[in-house]
């Protein structure tokens, strides 16, 4: 238990990461992926290489640092880190490797004149605190996933039933159980967590479920990504018939029940989980507003199931941009999303239920777009594809 006294040193520190938390995250996550390998599949390297991973890192323990007298304010952020851990099979063992190499850095980059024997203690109580709450929390999920009808616990063995290319860039995988027992169901906006053997490497990787649950199958529709290691090697080597181990479906990024008008905005593979939000809400007579940004048509997927369910459901309103239009391209507006055309695509109301993913340029500025143009905070949702963090970081 932190004492008073503790819980002061702790915040005397958020000045010193405002300043360089993420040079002290960058440090940690060497130290650890060098003198620790077996953690490494735990963590993307192309999120390693661009800052992510420790930008993330260092938003969420300075969030910790400023929070330590009032930790139900973490609960947003808490429910979006456990649920990104369930994906990837994060267990307890792993967290005392993080505690050490945290508190290592820590002194190594502040020096011991900043970093006291008190101040390590503290911050070693009050890390073990977090850990604690991390570890009943994801306990909690895998129990759960267990338990519930076709649920399973750690990995299990799925078959490429069918690859379809969607477009120039995504393909989707429709992906079966080996053991052709019962399947979990799965929320509309979840993803499954996935572990492959590259060259003699595990790595793992999350991927947005692209459809409803059915009982049968799961699909995800995966981008190929420049020099993505993992997205190239589905994209060319995994073929109908090969066989994938998936740990359970997660995600807090859901569709939740409502009668307001629905808006859904994407752009690029931020679709996939509008799609499943999509097919969930086409019966429910609710306004449903279907934007989504692609460079163009080449790239554009699923453009056409989208249309089909539009013309089906007259309460469905489907709009496209297109940044980089080719001759013979055809959509709504080109160039970037704008205020101006949200405000034209979005209800005259207001009071709207807004789900919104894609790169986090774009979904920074649709933020800031929805919230000039009046839609509550509280009912504008979304997620990242890479490490939780903040849009305002």
């Amino acid at each position: 238990m932190l004492t008073p006294a503790q819980r002061d040193l702790i915040k005397a520190t958020v000045p010193l990461l405002e300043g360089g938390g993420e040079a002290l995250t960058t440090h940690f996550y060497r130290m650890m992926l060098n003198e620790y390998p077996e953690v490494r599949p735990l963590f993307n390297q192309a999120h390693q290489a661009s800052g992510d991973q420790p930008r993330a890192l260092a938003n969420g323990v300075l969030m910790y640092a400023r929070h330590i007298d009032r930790l139900e304010a973490l609960g947003p952020l808490v429910r979006q880190v456990v649920n990104k851990h369930v994906a990837l099979q994060i267990l307890p063992e792993h967290y005392p490797i993080v505690g050490s190499c945290l508190l290592r850095a820590i002194r190594e980059v502040l020096g011991e004149e900043i970093a006291t024997d008190a101040v390590i203690e503290a911050w070693a109580l009050a890390y073990q605190q977090l850990a604690d709450i991390f570890i009943g929390a994801e306990e909690q999920l895998y129990t759960e996933n267990a338990s519930a009808p076709g649920g399973w616990r750690g990995a299990r063995a799925f078959r490429v039933a069918r690859k379809v290319v969607e477009s120039a860039e995504i393909t989707s995988f429709h992906l079966v159980p080996v053991d052709g027992r019962a399947l979990l169901d799965h929320q509309p906006g979840q993803y499954i967590g996935m572990r492959l053997l590259l060259d003699g490497e595990e790595v793992r990787r999350n991927y947005s479920l692209s459809a409803l649950a059915n009982g049968r199958e799961y699909r995800i529709s995966v981008k190929r990504e420049p020099g993505g290691r993992v997205s190239n090697h589905l994209h060319d080597n995994v073929q109908v018939g090969d066989e994938l181990e998936l740990f359970p479906p997660s995600g807090e990024f859901t569709l939740s029940a409502s009668d307001k008008p629905l808006a859904l905005i994407s752009a690029g593979v931020g679709i996939t989980p509008a799609l499943a939000m999509l097919d969930a809400a086409r019966h429910s007579g609710r306004p449903i507003h279907f934007i989504h940004c692609a460079r163009n048509a080449e790239v554009h997927a699923f453009r056409d199931w989208v249309d089909a369910h539009a013309a089906e459901h007259p309460q469905i309103r489907h709009y496209v941009c297109y940044s980089e239009p080719r001759e013979g391209d055809t959509a709504d507006a080109t160039g970037f999303l704008s205020h101006e055309l949200l405000a034209q695509w979005l209800p005259a109301e207001r009071d709207l239920d807004a789900y919104f993913l894609g790169p986090k340029p774009f979904m920074a500025q649709v933020k800031r777009h929805l919230q000039a143009l009046g839609v509550p905070d509280e009912q504008s949702r979304y997620e990242f594809f890479g490490p939780a963090s903040a849009l305002d970081s």
